[in-house]
């Protein structure tokens, strides 16, 4: 039985989500501020959590970007009643991979709830490397640490789904709907381009010369793919 976390401060949502989800046959667990929810998370691991963004003491942003920072990576659909597509952005820029916005209708929530968890089941059967070494660049994608020249660098969690996953079909190219789907994990995202600009963030980190990228290919009209040498190392 999969074990959900709520962490909702509004009694009324909190408890029809949690009926519904319990008459799914899911296990279900409320907090109302993310503090406790943060508790939860620590010593239950639940299998998704379910994220409001306003949120007494600490807020839904900051939570995800604390399970995020701790190495935390279940799924996260957060809950926001905000209409600016700022905040939906920003909130699955920090780590949550889908979002609903108030009102919703249960059935949505349901959907996207199983979607999530298909998505992190087929992850977690897919061959993703562990360490990836590019000339002088080493990633460890288990302890999301990278060091280039033996110095660390800073990869956003989402630069290193980008480069986990291309390494994974490393020598294949990976169009940027797919990218977008299994790093982000929403496959509507309102733009391509957001893949772009993290490649680009990605190249000025890892590679010598950005503007003649060696290892991040772009393939025209598709995506993207990784090369590798005869003495890079994927495993």
């Amino acid at each position: 039985m999969k074990r959900i976390l709520i962490v909702e401060d509004d009694v009324a949502i909190a408890r029809g989500l949690k009926d519904n989800l319990e008459y799914d046959s899911f296990e279900v667990e409320v907090a109302a501020d993310g503090e406790r929810g943060w508790e939860i998370i620590r010593e239950h691991k639940p299998d998704l959590v379910i994220l409001d963004i306003m949120l007494p003491g600490i807020s839904g942003f900051e939570l995800c970007r604390r399970m995020r920072r701790e190495g935390y990576l279940l799924p996260v659909l957060m809950l926001t009643a905000r209409g600016d597509a700022k905040d939906r952005v920003h909130g699955l820029e920090i780590g949550a991979d889908d979002y609903v916005s108030k009102p919703f209708a249960l059935e949505e929530v349901l959907a996207r709830v199983h979607a999530l968890l298909r998505r992190a089941g087929r992850s977690k059967l897919d061959d993703l490397p562990d360490f990836l070494r590019l000339g002088d660049v080493e990633v460890d994608f288990e302890r999301f640490e990278a060091r280039k020249a033996g110095r660390p660098i800073e990869l956003s969690r989402k630069e290193f789904g980008l480069l986990r996953l291309l390494a994974a079909r490393a020598g294949k190219a990976v169009t940027r709907e797919d990218l977008l789907n299994e790093v982000w994990g929403y496959d509507r995202f309102p733009t391509t381009r957001t893949v772009d600009t993290h490649v680009a963030q990605l190249r000025s980190k890892i590679e010598e010369d950005p503007a003649q990228p060696r290892f991040l290919r772009t393939i025209h009209g598709v995506g993207y793919k990784l090369t590798i040498g005869e003495n890079d190392i994927i495993k």
